[in-house]
Order: C-alpha cells, then sequence, then structure tokens
C-alpha cells in the first residue's frame, strides 16, 4: 500500500521583513493613541475641525475653521487706514500752523526776532539769548515782555504740548548760581514758562522746561556770530505723532 503524500503547503507572497514591519507600525500606533488618550483636547477646536472633513466648502466663507482671537485682515486695513488718515489730518494742521504762526509774526514785528520753522517735533519757534536775558542771567528782561506776551497769545490759541529748551553756547560758566551751562539753559527755560503762565491763561501741564547747555550748537562755536546763534530758547510746539512714540 503506498503512503499518500502530503500536499506541499502554499507559499506566503509577502516578504519575511513585512511582519517586523507591521509590528513596528503597530507599535508607533499604539504609542500615538497613548499620547492623544493622556493630552488635554479643545473639544471645540476639535469638533470644528472633525466638521471639516464633511464640510468641503467650508473655506469659501471663512478663513479659518477655527474662529480667530485676532482682528480679521480686513479690520487690521480698516485701522490702518484709519491711523494713516489721522495723521495725514495732523499733518495738514501743523503746515497750516506753521503758516498762520509766519503771518503771525510777520504782522507783529517778530519775524526778524523769531525764526519759526517745522521738523519732526513740530513747530519750533527759536527766541536768541540776546531778546530775552542778559549775559550769563536767566531772569527775563522787561523789554521782551511785549514780545513774549505775543507769543503767549499765539499759544493761547494752540491746544498742542509745548516744550521750552534752553540752549548755551560752549563758553563756561562758573557763578554761585549757575556752576555750569547746564544750570544755566535749565532756568532760562522754566524762566521763559514762568512767564507765559503767569502772564497768559496757559495750563502749566502743557509746559516741559528742558536744559541742554551747549551740547547742542546749531553752529559751530568759532566766531561771534556763531557763538550767539546758539544761546537761544526754542520753544517746540509738538506733533500729537511725535509726542507718541
Amino acid at each position: 500500500m503506498k503512503r499518500r503524500r502530503r500536499p506541499p503547503e502554499p507559499r506566503s507572497h509577502a516578504p519575511r521583513w513585512m511582519v517586523t514591519f507591521s509590528d513596528l507600525i503597530t507599535l508607533i500606533l499604539v504609542f500615538f493613541i497613548l499620547l492623544f488618550s493622556m493630552s488635554q483636547i479643545d473639544i471645540v477646536k476639535f469638533r470644528a475641525i472633525a466638521d471639516s472633513f464633511q464640510q468641503k466648502d467650508i473655506l469659501d466663507f471663512e478663513p479659518s475653521i477655527i474662529p480667530s482671537e485676532q482682528p480679521s485682515g480686513k479690520n487690521n486695513l480698516e485701522m490702518t487706514g484709519e491711523i494713516a488718515d489721522r495723521e495725514e489730518k495732523q499733518e495738514e494742521e501743523l503746515r497750516g500752523l506753521l503758516s498762520d504762526i509766519r503771518s503771525y509774526l510777520r504782522e507783529n514785528g517778530l519775524d526778524e526776532i523769531v525764526t519759526a520753522t517745522r521738523t519732526e517735533r513740530g513747530v519750533v519757534l527759536v527766541l536768541p539769548e540776546q531778546s530775552l536775558f542778559d549775559s550769563g542771567e536767566a531772569d527775563v528782561l522787561p523789554s521782551s515782555y511785549l514780545f513774549l506776551d505775543k507769543v503767549g497769545a499765539l499759544l493761547e490759541r494752540i491746544p498742542n504740548f509745548v516744550k521750552v529748551e534752553g540752549h548755551t553756547d560752549n563758553r563756561p560758566i562758573s557763578t554761585s548760581q549757575f556752576p555750569s551751562n547746564w544750570e544755566l539753559s535749565s532756568a532760562r527755560a522754566s524762566s521763559v514758562i514762568r512767564y507765559l503762565t503767569s502772564t497768559e491763561d496757559l495750563d502749566p501741564k502743557r509746559f516741559i522746561a528742558v536744559g541742554y547747555g551747549d551740547t547742542r550748537p546749531v553752529a559751530p562755536n568759532d566766531t561771534e556770530e556763531n557763538l550767539q546763534k546758539n544761546r537761544r530758547v526754542e520753544i517746540i510746539i509738538s506733533d500729537p505723532a511725535y509726542e507718541n512714540e
């Protein structure tokens, strides 16, 4: 009697490395499931993301399926436009102010004493020392009262903040009252503000006094004429945009 042969087992078509690879993938999947189970999920955002897979047209209406906490691009553009319009309006007002000031100085015979210019800080009035003070002193001369009254009347019509700066030349000073040019320049700026606020209806909170000594000359300190240019008081009618920087 012949022994029946066992039919050969069918050969697997998958290579052997596939078993190891499948095990690796399974382990990685289990690892991420564990991470997911331990994490804290924002259920609102999770549902929104889940719904997006079923609503293909959602992005046709909203730039994001999750509500943004930041202003939209449209709002940002509107805010930028409003800021630009406000700055342009302020610039027009300052240009008009400069024109008015120059006309005011000319009509009151002050254009040969005071110069008015427009800088990034605002409208700047430059008052020479000889029209306000004796050399080395910080008391306002009585002869300058009429002149300062007109400047005060001008500032009364303007709501802007005002910065008054004192400047000197580089020649040293050393007295019991003014040990250096720092004290002299600061005292001169303060004297001008004190006179303006005491004689005109001006709010003292609008003013600030600063002394720069000889640190900001407008000309080299090499001739008497240039020394005289550096001894000055500047009244800055501030640009609101510059104040906020």
